[in-house]
């Protein structure tokens, strides 16, 4: 689930004249709660655009002139529209287009979606994967003992969604938070028992807590770091509202794996900012955070898992911290130039998914999609895929079953809907899902169908 603090103003659709300056409609400032070195920031300062159509550093306010991919016009990766809707063309695009800071290193999108628009009434249940709620169990029985937490302890959790990890702690007789954007979901939460507040997690926010005297012995943020506009602020947040002796958790798709693994379908609007351990580190750090351990998870086609806390509290920074910084300096993601030459690795991706659905529709055997996940939608629209390439996709939840893949308005159809049609192949599309969904579609493999996945190569499951 994704959560970001504040909308941006002045914001327009791709199809205006200004659709490039969207994200310099407002000064090239750092982002609140964020400090730097008296030597970066007068870099920073030194890089500034002068002229209007080039972006700037949502962190520290420097030119953005180096570019990883370019993804051209996509709509919101969970814009889903009824087949109305898109008759009335209300599913609009925004440049999607990543680049990197020269001088703080934040890999970010140079087009700024408003947050409120996206994550008021979102689609995205975390319950509907099984692995990843198992993956919330095991969380959550791991830091129960690793830090004792007991029925005298606070958990909280930024973008709770509906409730799949808090539930863990709540059974364990841990009292709990949870703090989601989406109303729509946060009732799904409350009727699981969870108690959940309806806000967007930001500085301010954050605040309005601490002020009500709300202390975390642990805080959980998993999969949102990147989904906030301004990260520096957010991370502020984290700050004031962490015990003196709390811990806070992250999870966030790890850019290093991101470029390793061509993983480029997970690039799209709700995702402002891409991530390393060296920048987190660094954010943290401005905010009187420090990183004590760190985890590699296999989550989202390869995660960190960073723990934090006070400066001051005394947990000892173990072996793995600079296991990870080390793995990303041989990256080469510690320098600017270490972010070149994504861009054809992309384009070959693409070609070769593009040549085998013209293969398949050249000899007249249907491709169907299975997940209607964000992924897929930037797989599917950066490969302009249409309905005659794709006839449907698939899709567990009834929030998309019989609306449309944003952009490219391929119908979505429940999943009962492959073994009465039996296409030759299916595309398993949210690919970091692949075995848990191969064994659900045993069934149609066993009558002949073929399943796939594209990222981060065509190949068959």
């Amino acid at each position: 689930m994704a959560i970001g603090p504040r909308a941006m103003e002045g914001l327009e659709p791709v199809n205006s004249p200004t659709a490039s300056d969207v994200s310099l409609d407002q000064p090239c400032a750092p982002g609140t709660g964020a400090t730097m070195n008296a030597i970066a920031l007068t870099r920073a300062r030194q890089l500034r655009p002068q002229a209007q159509h080039v972006p700037c550093c949502r962190v520290c306010g420097a030119a953005l002139t180096r570019s990883v991919v370019d993804l051209g016009a996509t709509p919101l990766a969970n814009g889903f529209v009824t087949p109305a809707q898109a008759l009335l063309g209300v599913d609009r695009a925004w440049n999607l287009h990543m680049r990197v800071c020269d001088v703080c290193l934040l890999a970010q999108l140079d087009t700024v979606v408003p947050a409120d628009g996206m994550f008021n009434n979102y689609v995205y249940l975390s319950s509907y994967s099984s692995s990843w709620v198992e993956h919330a169990r095991r969380y959550a029985d791991m830091v129960i003992r690793r830090f004792g937490l007991h029925e005298g302890s606070l958990v909280v959790e930024i973008a709770s969604n509906d409730g799949y990890l808090l539930q863990h702690f709540v059974g364990a007789g841990v009292p709990v938070l949870g703090i989601e954007p989406a109303a729509n979901i946060a009732a799904v939460a409350r009727n699981r028992g969870v108690p959940t507040e309806v806000t967007f997690f930001s500085a301010a926010t954050a605040r309005g807590f601490a002020q009500r005297g709300l202390r975390a012995d642990l805080l959980v943020a998993n999969n949102v770091l990147a989904h906030v506009p301004d990260v520096a602020g957010f991370i502020a947040g984290v700050a004031a509202v962490l015990g003196h002796s709390g811990v806070a958790t992250f999870e966030f798709p790890h850019l290093m794996r991101l470029f390793e693994h061509v993983q480029f379908d997970t690039i799209y609007h709700e995702h402002y900012s891409y991530l390393t351990l060296l920048v987190v580190e660094r954010l943290l750090l401005a905010v009187g955070l420090r990183v004590f351990d760190v985890e590699q998870l296999p989550t989202h086609g390869g995660s960190l898992r960073v723990f934090a806390c006070h400066t001051t509290a005394a947990f000892a920074e173990q072996p793995a911290v600079e296991d990870a910084r080390a793995a990303e300096r041989g990256a080469r993601l510690d320098r600017p130039e270490g972010y070149a030459g994504f861009g054809p690795r992309v384009a070959q991706v693409q070609r070769v998914f593009r040549e085998f659905l013209a293969a398949e529709r050249r000899a007249k055997r249907r491709v169907a999609g299975y997940g209607a996940a964000a992924k897929a939608s930037t797989l599917l629209n950066t490969c302009r895929v249409s309905e005659a390439d794709m006839p449907f996709v698939v899709d567990r939840n009834p929030a998309k079953q019989f609306k449309l893949v944003p952009g490219c308005h391929i119908p979505i159809l429940p999943t009962d809907t492959l073994l009465r049609e039996r296409p030759e192949n299916v595309v398993i599309l949210p690919w970091n899902l692949a075995d848990e969904i191969a064994a659900e579609l045993e069934p149609i493999r066993k009558l002949g169908t073929r399943l796939w996945v594209a990222i981060p190569e065509l190949r068959p499951v």
